[in-house]
């Protein structure tokens, strides 16, 4: 039926769970609704929840997101972040070229697509005349990116309020 974001009592996202899951958590009272499906009915008086908040906070332990191709392509959206072409193939991109000791980095790694890549070439963006759509970002966990693919793909606009500091446009 669908997913329901989970937030901290300090409202921040904490998890992506089922909808059965969410609704123990709401009739055990560990938790309260904050959005709801508007048509979809559990009950006659329950409606399917979207986003719940937990009644208690849970500390959760800092861990950093790992650089990989696949995250980076996740947090650019799976877009060339020179050009806006959506498809395949795409590489990855050093802002700063690693000839000209550029880090891997997530903040000087991005989504290219190769003719965009073969163009900049060892230049900077500034050089090649190629303006970064997105300045590129470490981002904050893999829940992170999660919401924001479902949000960017239409699936939970209603996430979008609860998601805070992210960028919602993908460029």
């Amino acid at each position: 039926m669908g997913h329901v974001l989970v937030l901290n009592a300090s409202y921040e996202p904490l998890n992506i769970t089922t909808w059965k899951r969410a609704m123990v958590m709401l009739l055990k009272g560990k938790a309260e609704g904050l959005e709801h499906h508007a048509s979809r009915l559990i009950r006659p008086d329950h409606r399917l929840p979207t986003v719940i908040r937990l009644r208690q906070f849970v500390r959760v332990p800092y861990r950093q997101m790992p650089l990989t191709r696949r995250n980076v392509f996740q947090r650019d959206g799976h877009i060339c972040q020179y050009c806006g072409f959506h498809g395949e193939p795409l590489s990855i991109d050093h802002v700063i070229p690693r000839s000209r000791g550029g880090a891997d980095v997530w903040e000087n790694v991005t989504t290219a697509c190769l003719p965009c890549n073969v163009r900049k070439g060892s230049r900077t963006p500034r050089e090649a005349g190629m303006p970064l759509r997105r300045e590129p970002r470490r981002p904050p966990t893999s829940l992170t990116l999660e919401t924001m693919r479902r949000i960017r793909d239409g699936q939970h606009q209603e996430w979008a309020k609860y998601v805070i500091g992210m960028e919602l446009q993908s460029g």
